[in-house]
């Protein structure tokens, strides 16, 4: 009788999954900040958001408490926070983010998604690429980017961060492509 809720203590209540917790509720204070035009309190929630992923990451492998939730619900958030933002900043004039770009977003993410869970219940390992880090990574610099600009509606932004914000978000999306295309090789080959 013991065993039973220790499991369930270790699967949930574990300091990487609270972080992941934490993390998707600041995910939807971002979504709200942002419709509510509050783009610096929003680029800030959004900023420590985006660090506890590479904190509860590094706690879970450092301390051994990798856990089959922890495997689906850290990329269902940073699923979750990305594409929100992406598809929220859309609705924003001069964010620099437009329809077409929220929607590859979401489209590679709902890809890999489909492909990660149909491998792994066949029985196949979908770890995360370092081409998928980079491409979150990336995203992250788009969204700050963007949330920066809009901080100076309804002026414009100095030259350089226009500059930076077109630069960040080509980044993004080349990234988002490239790592797609990567994990539908890596599918295939899986198929084969």
């Amino acid at each position: 009788m013991t065993d039973k809720p220790q499991s369930i203590h270790g699967q949930f209540f574990n300091v990487p999954n609270q972080l992941t917790t934490a993390r998707l509720v600041l995910s939807c204070v971002v979504f709200v900040l942002i419709p509510f035009h509050y783009y610096w309190s929003a680029m800030l929630v959004f900023l420590v958001a985006a660090s506890t992923d590479w904190v509860d990451g590094y706690w879970a492998r450092r301390y051994g408490q990798v856990t089959k939730l922890g495997r689906v619900f850290d990329p269902f958030v940073d699923k979750f926070i990305i594409c929100g933002a992406f598809i929220l900043l859309v609705a924003e004039p001069g964010s620099g983010i437009q329809a077409w770009m929220a929607v590859l977003v979401v489209g590679r993410e709902m890809l890999v998604t489909s492909l990660r869970s149909f491998i792994e219940q066949s029985g196949g390992d979908f770890s995360a690429q370092m081409a998928g880090k980079l491409k979150m990574v990336f995203q992250c610099i788009a969204v700050v980017a963007s949330l920066l600009v809009l901080t100076f509606t309804p002026h414009d932004p100095p030259a350089w961060l226009s500059v930076a914000l077109i630069v960040a978000v080509w980044l993004a999306m080349l990234s988002t492509v490239y790592s797609g295309i990567g994990y539908v090789l890596a599918a295939a080959k899986h198929f084969r």
